[in-house]
């Protein structure tokens, strides 16, 4: 049976994006928008996001994430290097990262390239992970298929027994990537759905490309 949504329906109006209102290059508004989601009461991970990537068969594939940081280098986030998500920016590192704040009725979309980020910085960022997330990281194959959740809990014991009374290293399949953005979209609801929205285009070195979209 197919269940209609024809119903769902919200209607936007909280704020507006203005070209007088923006910057030039995309990289304060993003940090603008991330603080005032920060501070919002109503939005919880407000680092989460959607990962983009396009899959080795052919298909593109979404999943959710968590920023670790962002700056004028990129953005980064950590996970098992031998994972499908790994696997597939190796084979093409183009990827897509998608935040929705629906509490201010806002998206961005940003496009760029991931690479891998150092050693050493994965090294630091794995040092400063709950213990438990240290373990989980040796005790997962992520991606891979698993026989039951008893075979994940023997694989912990195991992994807690190893490292009983000393500290967790981090295993050489887990890292962090670096995505480069080559175009940022801001997405503002708007009434009647005719919402703005700015994209900006990477040129060179400080110089973007600022366009309004149709909605």
């Amino acid at each position: 049976m197919q269940k209609s949504l024809e119903n769902y329906r919200q209607s936007y109006g909280k704020s507006e994006l203005l070209e007088e209102n923006i910057p030039s290059v995309p990289l304060p508004l993003f940090t603008a928008w991330f603080e005032e989601a920060e501070a919002h009461p109503k939005i919880a991970e407000v680092n989460a996001m959607s990962l983009a990537t396009c899959g080795i068969e052919g298909f593109p594939k979404n999943r959710i994430v968590l920023l670790k940081s962002f700056g004028v280098n990129g953005f980064s986030f950590y996970t098992n290097y031998n994972s499908e998500k790994g696997k597939e920016i190796e084979e093409n590192p183009r990827v897509c990262l998608s935040f929705f704040w629906p509490a201010l009725e806002r998206q961005v979309i940003i496009k760029g390239i991931a690479m891998k980020i150092s050693e050493e910085e994965s090294a630091a960022y794995f040092a400063s992970r709950p213990r438990g997330s240290q373990l989980g990281a040796w005790a997962s194959n992520q991606s891979n298929i698993l026989g039951s959740r008893e075979e994940l809990e023997l694989q912990l014991k195991e992994v807690e027994e190893r490292y009983k009374n000393r500290e967790v290293e981090k295993p050489q399949y887990w890292g962090g990537y670096l995505v480069t953005p080559r175009s940022f979209e801001f997405w503002q609801g708007r009434n009647n759905r005719l919402h703005d929205r700015i994209i900006y285009e990477f040129i060179e070195k400080d110089t973007w490309e600022r366009n309004r979209l149709s909605p």
